[in-house]
């Protein structure tokens, strides 16, 4: 794997987007729906089991979680949607930090979108897709949990989705993967590179 993804570490949480660091450099978020499985990606693109904390109770992550690679590199974990049991004052909340983030970060430089392979492109999924078509921000789908279903029906739900983002102006990519397994992070990591602009 790429050694400089090694290298993150934790930097702060915040709950307003005027919190974060300094508006320079490259910073990808990433994002998805609660239970999606976007603290273990993150600890997986990392190869570090403890950088971001999993949690077995869906929507903990309430903040933007701020993890640096270098000086001018870092990865932010944008709060989780769509769990039911949250308050709507939270939800409400939730969504407005990530509006605020992807419509005022000039450093983003693209989405990192985690769905659960049993259960994607939801409405939520479909709303955030929108919003980065509008702001022509580059998204890379990962179809995650694909340890959980067979490769005939992980290949069905890959066509499925692909299919459904013809409809999208700005760049969308998607992958199957499995944070679990560690199958696709070859593929994941090209991506970042690309956005980060490693040689």
């Amino acid at each position: 794997m790429s050694s400089h993804y090694q290298k993150a570490y934790f930097l702060l949480s915040v709950a307003d987007v005027k919190q974060l660091p300094p508006d320079e450099g490259i910073e990808v978020a990433m994002v998805g729906r609660s239970n999606a499985g976007k603290s273990s990606v993150l600890n997986r693109i990392t190869q570090s089991k403890g950088l971001a904390r999993v949690s077995k109770t869906p929507g903990r992550t309430q903040h933007v979680n701020v993890f640096v690679l270098d000086e001018r590199r870092r990865l932010t974990d944008l709060p989780g949607y769509g769990y039911a049991r949250v308050p709507v004052a939270a939800k409400e909340q939730w969504q407005k930090t990530v509006d605020a983030y992807i419509r005022t970060r000039g450093s983003l430089r693209g989405i990192i979108l985690v769905m659960d392979i049993r259960h994607p492109l939801k409405e939520l999924d479909l709303q955030l897709l929108e919003y980065c078509d509008r702001y022509n921000l580059p998204v890379h789908i990962l179809l995650n949990k694909a340890d959980k279903l067979s490769k005939g029906a992980v290949a069905k739900t890959f066509q499925s989705v692909k299919a459904a983002l013809t409809r999208y102006h700005n760049s969308v990519t998607l992958q199957s993967f499995s944070a679990l397994k560690g199958k696709g992070i070859d593929e994941l990591h090209s991506v970042l590179d690309a956005w980060y602009d490693y040689k």
